[in-house]
Order: C-alpha cells, then structure tokens, then sequence
C-alpha cells in the first residue's frame, strides 16, 4: 500500500513538472508570437532600373509605351495591396524636397506615369497615390566602387589574379549553374513580361546571387598579396549597411507598413539585415506579385 502511494505521488509530481514546463514553453512560444506580430511589417521589393543606369546590367525596357505603362500600374496594383504607411525609395535624402515636389506633380496629374525617375517615379510613386500617402522617403547612400576590378584584372596581359580566378570566372560566367531554370528564365529575361521579371527578381536564390554577383565574388580577386577585390566589395557592404541606416532614420510605429523599392543588389542586402532585425518583420514578397 505504501509504494502504490509513493508510486502515485511520483507520477503526480512528474506530471506537475511536465505541466509546468509545458506551460512555460506555451508561455514562451505566446510571447514570441506577440513579439512577432508587433514588428513593423516590411515589403521589401528588389526590381531592374527601368531608365539610364550606370549598373554592369542593364534592361531594355520602353518606360514610355503605352504597354509599359500599363505593365507597371498592373505590378503597383499587386504592392498596393499590402496596404503601406510609408515609401523608401533608392534616392539619396538630400534629394527629399526634390523628389516630393515631383510626386506631388504627378498627383495633380496620375493618368499618365512620370518616367524621369525611372521606376522610382513609375512604380513608387503609384503605389504611394493609391494608398494616400504625402511623403516619399529616400534612403540611397551613394559611394563609389569598382564592381569590375576583377574583370579588369582577368582582361590585363599585364595583371595576375592571385587569389582564386577559377571561382571568380565560375561565379562570373555562370551564376546560375546550380538552377538551370533561374539560368533560363535570366538568358530570356528581356522578352519576359513585366510581372514575371519581378517575380524572377525576388525570387531568393535571384537576390542571393546579387549579393555574389555585386559583392561576394570580389573576394576571389586581388594581385599579389593585395586585396584590391575585397575592397571595393567592403565599400559595396558599407554603402547598403548606410542604406539601413537611412531606413532607421525614419520615424515609424508600430503600426506602421513600410514599401521598398531599390534596385535588386540593395533589396538583397536589406532582406539581410531585416531578417536579423527586431524591429521588422519582412512579409513575402512573391504573395504580392500573384495575378
């Protein structure tokens, strides 16, 4: 009789633990959620330059035509619906006074997209009009670097890449060997719809090779025991690290909704960052390019 209480009060103490801890971790699993949900939600959308650009690639793309156009206000339609507090946009904020006198002349007049800024002023300027917000925010740190010292250093009789130009050449000629239908739908990527390029764009294996392809592969280049590769990426590194912190300058609540649009090496390194950060939480870009 003794041992089938002691046996009892056994089980009844391991399951007072059990429930105590399961408890706690219901607790924790709780507070996590609500700490979660109470960042600031962050649509952050990587696209080409659809004007001039003095970027390695660059896109043909008719910012003026009347297909264009329409292609455009079908992918600000998709962003709208996430429903943004605030626009970031890939404008230094020198540029503010500038850049929102521009917006607000395109407010008198919305039938017709404003193509001087490229899709800064196509896209983002449409997706903030149809959410009624006032302000545009740019957020661009302009820094200058050499992304082509290693194909500089590979097309010199003279030079020698001393590090690893087997790499480089691999990442540089074939960045997307490991995804045959990336590699496809990039050899294409000019004839593909609008729509569909941003898709591929922000496809996460897309924005991680913009980091290879701007940054990353310049750490398989330098001459002799120099680092003339890992350099310039630095510089590249330091310039998005100054993007956020532009970001961080803005002043936000919780409640707030924030829409970027920056070129797609930019709105690679920001996934970084946001991803680490507890202040945001970043929402699925390809939920909102769906038809």
């Amino acid at each position: 009789m003794l041992l089938k209480i002691k046996t009892a009060s056994a089980l009844f103490l391991m399951l007072l633990i059990f429930s105590c801890g399961s408890s706690d971790k219901q607790h924790q699993h709780s507070e996590a959620v609500n700490s979660a949900s109470s960042k600031i939600k962050v649509l952050n959308v990587g696209t080409f330059h659809f004007g001039y650009s003095s970027d390695a690639h660059t896109t043909e793309f008719d910012e003026k035509s009347e297909s264009a156009q329409k292609e455009v206000r079908q992918i600000a339609e998709m962003m709208a619906r996430f429903k943004p507090t605030i626009v970031c946009v890939e404008s230094v904020p020198e540029k503010h006074v500038a850049l929102n006198t521009l917006y607000r002349e395109f407010l008198k007049n919305p039938a017709t997209l404003i193509t001087e800024l490229g899709e800064t002023s196509m896209l983002a300027f449409e997706v903030a009009r149809l959410n009624g917000i006032d302000s545009i925010y740019g957020i661009d740190n302009h820094m200058g670097y050499n992304y082509s010292v290693g194909d500089f250093i590979e097309n010199s009789p003279d030079l020698e890449n001393s590090i690893d130009p087997e790499t480089y050449l691999e990442l540089t000629n074939h960045p997307f060997k490991d995804y045959p239908e990336l590699a496809e739908k990039e050899k294409h990527f000019d004839d593909l719809p609008l729509p569909e390029k941003f898709r591929l764009m922000n496809d996460p294996r897309y924005l991680d090779n913009s980091i290879i392809s701007n940054a990353d592969k310049l750490l398989y280049v330098g001459i002799g025991d120099e680092f003339q590769g890992a350099e310039n990426a630095a510089i590249f590194y330091n310039r998005n690290m100054r993007i956020f912190s532009n970001l961080n300058r803005i002043k936000m609540s919780k409640e707030d909704r924030v829409f970027i649009l920056m070129g797609s090496a930019h709105t690679a390194f920001l996934r970084e960052f946001i991803e680490r950060s507890p202040k945001f939480e970043m929402v699925n870009t390809l939920e909102y390019l769906r038809d």
